[in-house]
């Protein structure tokens, strides 16, 4: 007969019981960890999030101060068209329509960060470079090479239109005898390639403000949406002028949106 009393079991409850403290001990530590690294990233993308919302309204807030400009010289032009060109004046009315219901749809997009293709913005572009053409005469003149096979590519809302607009303020309506601007696309190294570039005064040498906020802009969008995927790429153009170049990844929408859009032309 073994005769055993409470005080033998004393050491393996004692034992049981640092075990059992130490695993609460981790446990709880382990838990605290969670909850401190879960509020961080929650508190990051609450602040990633308020910055894309500041950067997307002051893209906003820029559009807004060039669409009404434009809008008004537009429809000056067409006034002073009817009495003395009416063909002409009727040309730049159905330019301006399709260009009001190709970049209303984008305002809304640029504020909720979508992404459209490429087709879209240049529904925008081209409508644009039609007005602006009238205006300027022989001044300007346009070349849009982007091959039917990239149309429906991803591209974000806005961004090639704004560089455009660059360029002929920038660039091309402040030199005297005008000069060509190109908008292309291309695939490198996996990635789209979307490129305007102008023959005009050149980065920085033209007598008006703002450039490389538009610019500054442009790039912070990319950084929010893409992080390190995309870039912006400004460079001289060989004999004076500016080529800007966005490269984001390359993404083909499955239903691309309809653009009439040919792959090449010239004027």
């Amino acid at each position: 007969v073994r005769v055993q009393t409470t005080g033998d079991f004393l050491p393996e409850l004692a034992f049981l019981w640092i075990i059992a403290s130490a695993v609460i001990k981790i446990t709880y530590k382990r838990q605290i960890q969670a909850e401190a690294q879960a509020a961080q990233a929650t508190e990051t993308a609450e602040a990633e999030s308020l910055k894309r919302q500041v950067v997307e309204a002051r893209m906003a807030a820029m559009q807004a101060q060039v669409e009404p400009h434009f809008l008004f010289n537009t429809l000056a032009s067409i006034d002073h068209l009817i009495e003395t060109d009416s063909a002409r004046a009727s040309k730049m009315q159905k330019n301006l329509i399709a260009l009001l219901r190709a970049s209303m749809p984008s305002l809304r997009e640029t504020q909720t960060g979508a992404v459209r293709d490429l087709g879209r913005e240049l529904a925008v572009v081209r409508p644009y470079l039609e007005i602006l053409k009238v205006r300027m005469e022989e001044r300007l003149h346009t070349l849009i090479d982007v091959p039917d096979g990239l149309l429906s590519a991803e591209f974000p809302p806005m961004m090639l239109q704004s560089l455009v607009e660059n360029a002929i303020k920038h660039g091309l309506e402040p030199k005297a005898e005008g000069g060509q601007l190109t908008v292309s696309a291309e695939i490198v190294h996996g990635k789209l390639a979307v490129t305007v570039a102008d023959t005009g005064l050149g980065f920085g040498k033209a007598a008006t403000n703002g450039t490389g906020i538009g610019l500054s802009n442009i790039r912070e969008r990319l950084a929010l949406l893409y992080g390190s995927k995309a870039s912006l790429n400004v460079a001289e153009t060989p004999g004076g002028g500016t080529s800007v170049t966005i490269t984001v990844p390359y993404a083909a929408r499955t239903e691309p949106e309809p653009a009439a859009a040919a792959p090449k032309q010239t004027t």
